[in-house]
């Protein structure tokens, strides 16, 4: 399917790829040849660009694994076709991981190995919705939820995340949006963009739910190890929900490896061989030299991951502080991950613009801070207000130097 089949399906997703194709036309005006994520700091109208759009955590735990050559030199000659269900070394590392932090009883046969986790969320969709069933998920979300369940033909069913509850679905709510047509319904906490995090008492009642309508579950689970508050919450611990869920998981977040294209699935045994098989045609296998990577990631010293999980706690207090001193502007606390959703509707009222799209608009090109607006996460939905998401992947000093530009943006 083109793109234009996909944004006549869902005008949003074109209004985010727009988005993003306009910021990426103005930085390449100063480096015409750079890539967007590479370019140095920019000159633009008011000084550097303060980009708050799209980053990868900046901690280079790379270099732990890049020191401990991941038997690459070895291991590059491994040049053949990698099995997706085999008693492989990352399959028994993933499943060894899974066992400890989730406490399940998994093992090489529960993982499905992929290049990146959004192949997972492909895979699943394919091996359990057919068109005309319905696919429940949060909303604002990870886009490609949206986008997908639309692809496939099913119909995506939006669950409204509040604000007033940390950016948590109310599960009454959950509970009256599911029909006879639901087959799946996603969860992802913590949670891209807003950073809420699900309690185990929503995940209790989500379980429930889920057994007594015969609902699969598919939880995105990729920042399970940046939470600010007590510990990661999983569904799977609930009871008999390991046999109805497909956990997703990365080494993207936890381990800084964006660029390598690494992620997984954990289901059932026979539910693993069909998502094997869509790999299989899809993708053929993820690259020996990046499984060898994940291995030593997972086999490493752990303590690079605890220190950054650290230091976004610190960033999160900070820049929620930072912007609910601004005018018009309000945000939660998140509760994991390395986001927030700030509540723009006064500042919008205050500088006479009609939505968030316009105000990040106007904002990247006075004030060279690069923000999104909520219609990159999915359709607004009814009676919203006007929200933007930060990221706060980035060092303390330009957190504190983008939201100044931002408040006097603002305040004037």
């Amino acid at each position: 399917m083109g793109l234009g089949h996909a944004f006549e399906m869902n005008p949003e997703l074109k209004n985010a790829f727009l988005y993003e194709f306009a910021q990426a036309q103005l930085a390449r005006q100063i480096f015409p040849n750079a890539p967007l994520k590479y370019m140095p700091p920019t000159k633009f109208k008011t000084g550097n660009i303060f980009r708050s759009h799209i980053q990868d955590a900046l901690f280079n735990i790379v270099t732990v694994i890049s020191d401990q050559r991941i038997h690459l030199l070895g291991m590059l000659t491994e040049a053949i076709h990698t099995p997706l269900l085999a008693d492989r070394a990352l399959a028994i590392e993933n499943a060894r991981y899974i066992a400890t932090s989730r406490g399940l009883d998994v093992g090489p046969q529960n993982i499905v190995v992929t290049p990146g986790a959004k192949p997972v969320l492909f895979s699943a969709l394919m091996a359990l919705v057919n068109p005309g069933d319905e696919v429940i998920y949060p909303s604002p979300g990870f886009p490609i939820y949206e986008s997908l369940i639309e692809w496939s033909g099913a119909a995506a069913v939006p669950i409204r995340l509040q604000e007033d509850r940390q950016w948590r679905f109310d599960t009454d709510e959950l509970a009256a949006l599911v029909t006879d047509k639901t087959r799946l319904i996603i969860l992802n906490s913590p949670h891209n963009p807003t950073g809420g995090v699900l309690t185990e008492a929503d995940m209790a009642a989500i379980a429930d739910l889920a057994r007594s309508r015969d609902i699969w579950i598919l939880t995105d689970e990729v920042y399970s190890n940046i939470v600010f508050d007590g510990e990661f919450v999983s569904i799977t611990r609930q009871p008999g929900m390991m046999d109805r869920t497909i956990i997703v998981e990365g080494f993207s977040k936890t381990y800084a490896m964006t660029g390598w294209r690494l992620g997984y699935a954990v289901c059932r045994a026979d539910l693993a061989v069909h998502l094997a098989r869509i790999e299989t045609n899809v993708h053929s296998c993820t690259s020996a030299p990046v499984q060898w990577a994940g291995v030593e990631a997972l086999t490493g010293p752990q303590e690079a991951p605890a220190l950054m999980a650290e230091s976004f706690r610190r960033r999160a207090d900070l820049i929620t502080s930072l912007l609910n001193d601004i005018e018009g502007v309000k945000c939660q606390k998140p509760g994991g991950a390395f986001y927030v959703m700030a509540n723009v509707s006064g500042a919008c009222q205050r500088l006479e613009l009609p939505s968030a799209k316009e105000f990040c608009d106007k904002l990247l090109l006075e004030a060279g801070v690069a923000i999104l607006p909520r219609t990159c996460f999915g359709r607004r939905l009814p009676g919203e207000e006007e929200y933007v998401r930060f990221s706060f992947a980035t060092s303390e000093e330009l957190i504190r130097a983008g939201v100044q530009r931002l408040k006097e943006f603002v305040e004037g």
